[in-house]
């Protein structure tokens, strides 16, 4: 069964990214989505997983139990692996729905979309990079009023792909990167 609605995918490395997902973005999504919902919206922010908990298969249970991903994307978002496996298990799943190809990811612009890959440039995205500001006080500028405009938009086409996801599966697949060979000790043991 789903168990989300959305799965906020970004770069979590860096300030700015990880900063404006959370204190401007996810918050201003969540709040127009549950109000112009029928029902509660839940979307999965990786800030959530409890410390202490395998981070790997959480981020995995999660993205398989999600309807729509929505990538904060920047030039780092398609170096990072964990994006890139986010990303790739969506563009798997839209495949495997064969002739009938629903929508999965919604792509929204942080900044310079000028370098990404051109698998990702093949996507409509929405463009936020006027409103990528991180500091907290950015919910005080008059810019803020368009933003909270665009989060309005945004919420309304992810409700039509929310509703028209496919039927949950067992069998979605999920990708993860390799795991990082254990680092050489400094000194050898004896």
């Amino acid at each position: 069964m789903y168990e989300y609605d959305v799965f906020i995918s970004y770069q979590r490395s860096g300030h700015d990214v990880p900063s404006w997902v959370r204190n401007h973005f996810h918050p201003r999504l969540t709040e127009v989505l549950d109000n112009n919902f029928y029902r509660d919206v839940r979307i999965f922010l990786d800030d959530r997983i409890p410390t202490g908990a395998n981070w790997p298969a959480q981020l995995r249970s999660a993205l398989q139990r999600t309807r729509v991903l929505v990538p904060v994307c920047s030039p780092k978002y398609f170096k990072d692996e964990w994006c890139l496996a986010e990303w790739h298990s969506m563009a798997k799943r839209e495949e495997l729905m064969g002739d009938d190809p629903r929508q999965l990811i919604y792509p929204v612009i942080f900044c310079d979309s000028w370098n990404f890959p051109d698998y990702a440039n093949e996507r409509r995205m929405r463009d936020l990079h006027k409103w990528s500001q991180p500091f907290e006080h950015f919910q005080a500028a008059p810019a803020y009023l368009d933003f909270n405009e665009q989060i309005g938009q945004i919420a309304k086409e992810l409700e039509e792909l929310i509703e028209r996801a496919p039927d949950w599966r067992a069998d979605w697949p999920v990708l993860t990167p390799a795991p990082e060979p254990p680092k050489r000790a400094r000194m050898p043991r004896f």
